[in-house]
């Protein structure tokens, strides 16, 4: 039998702003500098962070995650919707039509998003040679089993699979906190 490891990743609250938005916070020609990369190859924690107000409540400081995307999408748990007074859909990143708004606010100005506010849908980031030794297909719904004190079955978990992926399952901060779970741990694909 195959053991479908996969690492986990906690995806704490977080944006993706377009180069426009990136120079409407922080002027005009500003770049995002790299904190430290992330999971996925080419994606990094920039340095910057940005001010989210809802009209309920506001985050001081999210951070960006580059590089800049084509638009600009800002993902929060359902606890920090809940706190910005905020109700976006649950959705696959970049699925953001018809989502929630919210401020924003950078060192240069702000601006107000008419949409862009998700909590994320759990998934698996899959490189293309994983998918196919496992047998798994893009946009694929999966069972993913992690032991522990309060272990859990996660479902419909969403596969994505490209050749610009590593093997990585994202979940968001109240998933990870429900389950016990923290970065590096590991879960089971069992179907």
């Amino acid at each position: 039998m195959i053991h479908k490891q996969v690492p986990i990743g906690v995806s704490a609250r977080h944006i993706h702003l377009s180069e426009e938005h990136v120079e409407a916070l922080f002027g005009a020609g500003y770049t995002l500098t790299e904190m430290k990369p992330l999971s996925q190859p080419g994606q990094y924690a920039a340095n910057e962070t940005v001010a989210v107000i809802g009209p309920k409540g506001e985050f001081a400081k999210v951070r960006i995650l580059g590089p800049v995307r084509k638009r600009t999408q800002l993902e929060v748990s359902r606890t920090d919707a809940f706190a910005l007074g905020v109700k976006p859909p649950l959705r696959e990143s970049g699925n953001i039509a018809g989502s929630a708004g919210i401020k924003l606010q950078g060192p240069a100005g702000e601006v107000t998003i008419e949409e862009g506010v998700i909590v994320a849908a759990r998934h698996i980031h899959f490189h293309t040679s994983d998918a196919e030794r496992w047998n798994i297909e893009d946009k694929q719904r999966l069972r993913v089993r992690v032991g522990g004190d309060r272990g859990v079955v996660f479902e419909n978990v969403v596969a994505r699979v490209s050749d610009e992926f590593a093997l990585d399952m994202h979940i968001d901060t109240d998933e990870a906190n429900a389950a016990g779970i923290a970065n590096g741990d590991t879960g089971e694909i069992i179907d």
